[in-house]
C-alpha cells in the first residue's frame, strides 16, 4: 500500500491512519447501486433484510457483511458490490437486525460474536443455491463475526463456502475496546458510534421495559460501559470482559479451513498493529496481508487521483483466485 502523499499530511491535521479512515466517507465518490431487497423471516420471529444484486445465476454469489452501526448503503459495501455486478456476480448485502432502517422485533441485537447468525445466513443460502460457488466478506465488526464463525466450523464450513475475506476486523476485541475508549479515537469514533448506539437502546427500552438501565445508557461515555450495560447482558455474556474476551476471533484463526484473506492496514486506529497475529498463529488456509497504510477499511492511494476501488480489487481478486 503506497503511503500517503506529503499533500494528504499538509492538507489536514489528522494523523494518516484517521484520514485514510475517513477518507472514503468525505472525499470517494459514493458508488451507485440499484438493489433488490428481500426479507427473511427468521426462526425465532425477528427478521432479516437482504439487498440483492442480480446476475446469472452460474456465476459466483457473493455474501457481504458490514460494520458496526453500518448497513448495505455503506461506502465500502456499496464499493464490493459494485465491483461483484461488474465481475458479472451475484451478490447479496447482509443488514444485521436493527440495522435495515427498521427496528427489529426482539430485545436482542446484533454483536461482534454473533457467530450463529453468520451461520444461519450462509447455511440457508446454501440450501438455497446447493451447487453454486459462494463467497463471503465480513468488514469490522462483520469481519470479527465471519472469521468467529469460519474457527468455529473448521472443515465444516467447507460445505458451505469456498473462499472468504475478513477486513478490518478486530480479531482482539480488548485491544481494538480500549484503542476506540482512548484519545482521538474516543473523540471522533466513539462519541460517533454511541450517539446512534444509545438512540437505539432507549428507543428498544421503551418497547422492552427493564431489559437494563436506562439512565446507566444515557451516561455511558465509552464502548466498554455500553457494552456492560446492553450489548453483553442482551447477548448471554457476563460483562464486557466476557464479551470481548470470548467474541475475539484471533484465537480461532488456526482452526480456519476455509481460504480466508485476511486485511488489516498496520496503522488501523480501531486495531492496534500489536494486536495482529504472527503466521504461527493462523492456519495454513489463512492468507495474512497486513500493509502498513490504509487506515481502518479505507486503504486509498493518495488524495490526488487515489485508487478508491483498490481495496474491493483486492478482495475480488483474491476470492477468484479460490474458485
Amino acid at each position: 500500500m503506497p503511503k500517503p502523499s506529503g499533500e494528504y499530511k499538509a492538507t489536514f491535521w489528522l494523523p494518516g491512519g484517521h484520514l485514510q479512515t475517513l477518507y472514503p466517507y468525505f472525499f470517494a465518490p459514493r458508488p451507485t447501486l440499484a438493489y433488490r431487497r428481500e426479507r427473511w423471516e427468521l426462526p425465532d420471529g425477528d427478521f432479516l433484510d437482504l439487498d440483492w444484486i442480480d446476475n446469472a445465476t452460474e456465476q459466483p454469489l457473493l455474501v457481504v457483511f458490514h460494520g458496526l452501526e453500518g448497513d448495505s448503503r455503506g461506502y465500502y459495501v456499496l464499493s464490493l458490490m459494485q465491483q461483484a455486478q461488474q465481475l458479472g456476480w451475484r451478490g447479496v448485502a447482509i443488514n444485521f437486525r436493527g440495522c435495515s432502517g427498521e427496528p427489529n422485533r426482539l430485545p436482542r441485537a446484533y454483536f461482534a460474536g454473533d457467530s450463529a447468525e453468520i451461520g444461519y445466513v450462509l447455511t440457508r443460502l446454501r440450501r438455497q443455491f446447493p451447487h453454486d460457488t459462494i463467497f463471503s466478506a465480513g468488514f469490522s465488526l462483520g469481519a470479527n463475526a465471519l472469521l468467529l464463525w469460519l474457527g468455529e466450523q473448521g472443515e465444516r464450513a467447507l460445505a458451505i463456502i469456498q473462499a472468504a475475506a475478513g477486513i478490518s476486523a478486530p480479531l482482539d476485541l480488548t485491544a481494538a475496546g480500549n484503542a476506540l475508549d482512548r484519545g482521538l479515537n474516543r473523540w471522533i469514533y466513539t462519541r460517533h458510534f454511541l450517539k446512534t448506539l444509545k438512540r437505539t437502546a432507549l428507543q428498544k427500552l421503551k418497547r422492552f421495559p427493564g431489559i437494563y438501565d436506562a439512565d446507566k445508557v444515557r451516561v455511558a461515555t465509552t464502548l466498554r460501559e455500553f457494552d456492560d450495560v446492553v450489548t453483553a447482558p442482551l447477548h448471554g455474556y457476563a460483562g464486557t470482559d466476557d464479551y470481548w474476551h470470548r467474541a475475539s476471533s484471533l484465537p480461532g484463526l488456526a482452526r480456519i479451513s476455509v481460504p480466508t484473506l485476511v486485511l488489516n492496514a498496520r496503522n488501523d486506529p480501531f486495531v492496534p498493529g500489536s494486536s495482529l497475529p504472527a503466521r504461527y498463529q493462523v492456519s495454513a488456509a489463512v492468507t495474512l496481508d497486513f500493509p502498513d497504510y490504509g487506515g481502518h477499511v479505507g486503504f486509498p492511494s493518495g488524495l490526488r487521483g487515489a485508487n478508491g476501488n483498490w481495496l474491493s480489487k483486492r478482495i475480488t481478486d483474491y476470492l477468484q483466485n479460490q474458485r
